[in-house]
Formats: C-alpha cells, structure tokens, sequence
C-alpha cells in the first residue's frame, strides 16, 4: 500500500507569527539547521519563511533584524493535506521545483515533507521519487560537516 505524506512527514516545526522578527527567524534556522519556518496565526498557516526569502528580501534590500516577518516571508503557499500520497507530493515538489511542502489539515499546519522526508523513507516509486532523490543526494554533498 502507498504510503500516505502524514506517514512520512516530519511533525517538529518550528513556526514564527507575524509578531516576531527577521532576526527571529535567523535564529531558527540556525539553531533548527533549516531553511524553511511557517508563519503561524492560531495554528493556520498564513506563510512562510525561506533562506532564499531572508537573502532577496531581507539583506539584499537591507532589512534590519527588527524588520516584520510580513516584510520577507511568502504568502502564496502550496499545500497538501494528511492524506495525499507520497507520490502526488513528490510530483506536485518536482513540478513546482520546491523542496518543502507543508501538510494542512482544515487550515492548520501539523506537519512538513521534505525531499529528505521522501527520498531517504524510500517511499517513491514514479519518475518525480527518482528526480527528487537526485536533488537530495546532491544537497547533501554539499551540506556544511
């Protein structure tokens, strides 16, 4: 049986509302090694934040660390829900070249897959599993040791 995206997904996600800062953020991805933090309101996902995110619209327009978390992050999101395939995900990911997706359920964030989340489980069969776990063999050769 196909394995469903609440099955592989990871559920520790560090979140930020729109009450906190860009320095806040840096914080995170720092300490959480990520470069993806949802933008939370009462457990909705209104957004989210991307390294990308904080270089193109925080330092490159020189944003201070007290720069609002609305003036960087993303608001136009593609989201799957709990019981979408691993497949369907790792194809909506390749299709869209992004390598997070987070899982809502009713509006509420309760879970992000990542390329790692689909390609380390081994739980892709089609043409997008294999591309996607191409691009997470070369991401982590790259990674800092």
């Amino acid at each position: 049986m196909e394995k469903s995206v609440a099955e592989v997904m990871s559920r520790d996600i560090a979140s930020v509302s729109l009450n906190d800062n860009i320095y806040e953020i840096a914080v995170i991805m720092a300490q959480k090694d990520t470069g993806f933090v949802p933008v939370v309101e009462d457990g909705n996902l209104i957004g989210a934040v991307t390294d990308r995110d904080m270089v193109i619209r925080g330092y490159a327009e020189k944003r201070s660390g007290s720069a609002s978390v609305r003036e960087v992050m993303s608001d136009q999101l593609i989201t799957v829900n709990p019981g979408t395939s691993a497949d369907e995900a790792a194809e909506i990911m390749s299709r869209e070249q992004i390598r997070r997706l987070p899982v809502v359920d009713n509006g509420k964030l309760v879970g992000i897959v990542s390329i790692g989340d689909l390609a380390v489980r081994n739980t892709l069969k089609s043409e997008a599993g294999a591309a996607l776990s191409q691009i997470s063999e070369q991401e982590q050769s790259y990674a800092p040791h």
